[in-house]
């Protein structure tokens, strides 16, 4: 299994723009899909982003065109890119790992989290 430490979180005014990391360690031979979930106070976590082994990435409805998921050439760091943040943007995000399908993505199951990053998006 890997571990997954996330970075990067902060406040922000609408707008703005803000990069959080995910820095992976233990990393073993298996490839991964890696993604960004969103999560508030009682709602269910929300995938926002994936990115596979081959680098192609899928985006949910809300962050298309303002989030921008990637990973260095090494595949041991993810970063996700927000960009005119929006106040419900604001929450939780988590890195994850799924290692269950050969580093793609679909389906999406991740069995490795991060333990998350605040953002705040203020008016």
């Amino acid at each position: 299994q890997v571990q997954l430490v996330e970075s990067g979180g902060g406040s922000v005014q609408h707008g703005g723009s803000l990069r959080l990391s995910c820095a992976l360690s233990g990393y073993t031979d298996r490839p991964y899909c890696m993604g960004w979930f969103h999560q508030v106070p009682g709602k269910e976590r929300e995938e926002i982003a994936a990115i596979d082994v081959d680098d192609t990435a899928g985006y949910a409805d809300s962050v298309v065109g303002r989030f921008t998921i990637s990973q260095n050439n090494a595949k041991n760091t993810l970063y996700l890119e927000m960009n005119n943040l929006k106040l419900e943007d604001t929450g939780m995000y988590y890195c994850a790992a799924d290692s269950r399908n050969g580093g793609y993505c679909h389906p999406f199951r991740p069995d490795n989290w991060g333990q998350g990053t605040q953002v705040t998006v203020s008016s």
